[in-house]
């Protein structure tokens, strides 16, 4: 069974389909994979074997014509309501807490077919980009135990770097999907600004920095299931471009010659890029330009602004503290600081310092960013960054009581990621690159706004010229 197991979600959907597996032979081989498994990478906080095993298509749930019928998925434990089921976003303070009713997308992800097993990991709400949470414990990467598997959604991407599941839904406000998919060498998009609802709960989480996807092994996958997912329901706040045609039809279309501009090094020199992510986008570069696209260096003179990162975690810091507000109000009684880690205590505190003029502010800062972002794809199809700015880390390397330490390297592992949070542009990370010890590196391609079409034209290609490995999954 290990075999099917490796299949991406859609070669599993198909064995499903012609009868090659069942799918409660499938679903009980990713069972035994976590329990053989999780003991040491601790990547599912949360296991509903038995509610999963009654669920499957055929049961009366699930039409056995979905097209992920009977593939096993796990939702990462921030966001991805699910009604009756533990959800603790990586704290504490919500022990002993269930929604009343499914979030939008886990709707579209069970009536797509798929059998969900369990919540995966993530850093206490999501603010860290290492999954390292108090409540639940690190997440280690299969790659190397000793190594962090990124956050926040870092509890799915092991899972699916370890071959527990093919996909595993995940969340990025800063970088949150496509810092994983860079650590466990996975396919990482994150799709534009108002893709995928975040309804009935949210309107625009982290003012529209958070956008809602999935981890995955293969290109396809990337795009068949933010076709499952995407779409918007009554009362959202806005709805990205609709496509042509279907995003799963966009692989193996020819993207034609592109212009695309590329950043080995951080504008401005303010924020100094580790050697393997270098090395991972100049590789890249090559690789492209022998695709045939016009390849040059450079990329939005916007990048270099010193004052994106106080804006941005101004409104960052104002969220956090809204939503301990709201925790307070959902288990009756409010949340006390000693209750949160250190790092959410003082992002609290600085947001209920903001004020409602300073944070109005810093929103109209990043709306002005934005636009002077946008310009850059006036001229230009994609631009190439790494995905992440420093190479792979080992777990502590954020030290959660030193947060002056902590906030530099994060400041500088994100500097290619959460600009593109703030500009709601698609972005998706590749694994192109290891480091000499075997650590996975990934290259971050981004799009003009509701372009996640071309990334998925173009990603295809690169993955057809050079394939992708998953050595973890052993």
């Amino acid at each position: 069974m290990d075999d099917l197991l490796r299949l991406d979600a859609l070669g599993q959907a198909q064995a499903v389909r012609k009868g090659e597996v069942s799918p409660r032979e499938l679903a009980e081989a990713a069972i035994a994979r976590i329990e053989a498994h999780d003991g040491e990478l601790n990547a599912v906080v949360h296991r509903r074997f038995e509610r999963a095993l009654a669920e499957l298509p055929g049961s009366g749930g699930v039409p056995p014509d979905a097209p992920f019928a009977g593939v096993p998925t796990l939702l990462k434990d921030l966001g991805w309501a699910m009604a009756g089921e533990p959800y603790r976003a990586g704290s504490r303070t919500l022990d002993g807490m269930s929604p009343e009713r499914d979030g939008y997308a886990v709707t579209k992800l069970r009536r797509a077919g798929f059998t969900i097993l369990g919540r995966t990991n993530t850093s206490e709400f999501g603010t860290a980009i290492t999954t390292e949470p108090v409540a639940s414990g690190p997440t280690r990467n299969p790659y190397d135990p000793g190594y962090s598997s990124g956050g926040s959604s870092g509890g799915s991407a092991a899972a699916v770097a370890a071959g527990m599941v093919a996909v595993a839904t995940a969340s990025d406000g800063g970088g949150s999907i496509r810092i994983p998919a860079s650590m466990c060498g996975l396919v990482g998009l994150k799709p534009s600004r108002g893709r995928v609802s975040s309804g009935p709960s949210a309107g625009e989480p982290w003012a529209g920095f958070s956008a809602s996807g999935l981890l995955c092994r293969t290109v396809r996958d990337a795009a068949a299931t933010l076709d499952v997912i995407a779409g918007t329901m009554p009362g959202d706040p806005y709805g990205a471009p609709a496509w042509e045609r279907p995003l799963a039809d966009e692989v193996g279309a020819d993207p034609g010659r592109l212009r695309i501009g590329f950043l080995a090094e951080h504008p401005g020199g303010r924020f100094a890029v580790d050697p393997d992510p270098v090395a991972a986008v100049t590789a890249a570069a090559g690789l492209l330009a022998g695709l045939g696209h016009h390849v040059e260096p450079g990329g939005p003179a916007a990048l270099a602004e010193d004052d994106f990162a106080r804006h941005f975690g101004a409104v960052v810091a104002a969220h956090v503290a809204a939503d301990l507000e709201e925790v307070g109000r959902w288990r009756g009684r409010p949340v006390e600081f000693g209750e949160v880690e250190t790092r959410n205590r003082i992002l609290a505190e600085a947001g209920r310092g903001l004020g409602a003029v300073g944070y109005v502010t810093a929103r109209g800062w990043i709306d002005g960013f934005r636009r002077r972002m946008a310009t850059w794809w006036d001229s230009h199809d994609l631009l190439l960054t790494p995905s992440l700015g420093v190479a792979p880390f080992r777990l502590g390397w954020l030290p959660p009581d030193d947060v002056s330490l902590s906030r530099g390297r994060t400041d500088r592992a994100v500097s290619f990621t959460s600009p593109v949070n703030a500009t709601g542009q698609p972005a998706i990370s590749l694994p192109l690159h290891r480091t000499a010890g075997g650590m996975p590196v990934g290259v971050q391609l981004v799009a003009a706004a509701g372009r996640e079409d071309l990334l998925i034209r173009v990603a295809a290609q690169i993955e057809t010229a050079q394939p992708f490995t998953h050595p973890a999954m052993r």
